[in-house]
């Protein structure tokens, strides 16, 4: 029998949407067994700049990816990649993203996508605060900081907090670069055969298309993780961070990839 292969990936609802097959059903893929490993993004990013008992294959922000390349390689399936779908900076008051020079942003973490964007189009000056990314709604409406930069399903209950909308960091993406935006990415550690990189890759699509075939036997996976979200707040969630680059990020996602690095280098963000 085979060894277990542990696969990190969030317990977001397009995560566990797109594994659920693949961890489920035995034998999905013959010969691989995924061991899942749930946790938020950023402590997948941390535990892959750790290099400590790397996890063979893991969910990361394509920032956290840029800060590993050498050991892990992007697989073609599984990412988190679009348009419309960019993380959001709000705050108490309508304002404009200039108008937060010298403010404090509450941040996701700092090897989240959505900490790149902002040092790529914000004001030099914003003071950026980590915490949890469920933490930083409430801190914004307490006034703990004066912004915060949501992502995940807070886009689409950010107003429930009483937060009003200052960009779209995934609207200013486009408009400068014409480009998809490049969230997350499926990688495999480049210790990993082969055989079982492209078994895993390959499986994720298969994973994806099994549930798209049926919807109803990933929903159970779904919601076990969902952390209480309603069933129309998965739903938006599951439609807007899977698609067609979800099954093959393809030649433009790669582009998107090489353009974010670029710019992130460029800025003096990110190692050369």
């Amino acid at each position: 029998m085979s060894e277990p292969l542990p696969i990190g990936f969030s317990p977001c609802p397009n995560d566990t949407w797109m594994f659920d097959a693949l961890v489920r059903v035995p034998e999905f893929v013959p010969g691989l067994r995924p061991l899942p490993w749930l946790a938020d993004i950023e402590a997948l990013n941390e535990r892959a700049l750790a290099g400590e008992a790397p996890l063979p294959v893991t969910k990361l922000s394509a920032h956290g990816l840029f800060w590993v390349e050498r050991d892990y390689l992007v697989l073609r399936t599984g990412a988190a990649l679009g348009r419309g779908c960019g993380p959001l900076v709000v705050a108490r008051e309508a304002t404009a993203l200039g108008a937060l020079a010298g403010r404090k942003i509450a941040i996701p973490g700092a090897y989240t996508t959505a900490h790149l964007l902002l040092r790529c189009f914000a004001p030099a000056s914003v003071t950026v605060v980590p915490m949890r990314f469920d933490r930083i709604m409430p801190a914004v409406a307490a006034g703990e900081v004066d912004a915060g930069l949501v992502i995940h399903e807070a886009r689409f209950v950010f107003r429930d907090h009483g937060l009003q909308q200052v960009a779209d960091l995934g609207q200013v993406w486009e408009a400068a670069t014409g480009l998809p935006l490049p969230l997350g990415v499926i990688a495999a550690h480049r210790s990993l055969p082969a055989g079982q990189v492209r078994a895993v890759e390959e499986g994720i699509a298969r994973s994806i298309a099994a549930a798209e075939a049926d919807p109803a036997a990933a929903w159970p996976f779904v919601k076990a993780h969902s952390q209480e979200l309603s069933d129309e707040v998965c739903r938006q969630h599951i439609a807007l961070y899977v698609n067609e680059f979800s099954r093959d990020m393809g030649a433009e996602g790669a582009a998107a990839l090489a353009e974010l690095r670029a710019r992130g280098q460029a800025a003096g963000l990110l190692p050369r």
